[in-house]
């Protein structure tokens, strides 16, 4: 529940070491992927067709929220890229190991790690 009512609620007392402020971008990150998955819902679950189109424009716009919070643990934690590639890898190979897998791995998508993989 949205505790806007305390004003205190956002103020930290004094500045964030690294460990606590990579800790709040985590919070942060979940209340995107949180927001994503209520506004789809409230989507789904109407028939008023520019409402359905606002709920889900604004969801994406969760969406590349998460993708920004995202990047910044990836710069601000040396080793998070590797745990992130190290499951991402774990899943393509289940991937290509389940019949009747829809989906298509993309390496024409680029990123840090396929960066650094080419070089």
């Amino acid at each position: 529940m949205p505790e806007f009512t305390n004003p205190f609620i956002g103020v930290v007392p004094r500045k964030m070491t690294l460990s606590e402020l990579t800790r709040a971008i985590r919070l942060d990150l979940a209340a995107e992927h949180e927001a994503v998955h209520i506004y789809e819902a409230h989507a789904e679950a109407t028939d008023n067709e520019l409402a359905k189109k606002v709920l889900l424009d604004i969801a994406e716009e969760e969406r590349v929220h998460a993708g920004e919070f995202l990047r910044l643990l990836n710069i601000l934690i040396d080793d998070e890229e590797k745990f992130l590639a190290q499951g991402a890898d774990e899943v393509n190979e289940m991937a290509e190991d389940t019949p009747n897998n829809t989906h298509q791995q993309s390496s024409s998508v680029l990123s840090i790690g396929n960066l650094k993989k080419s070089n």
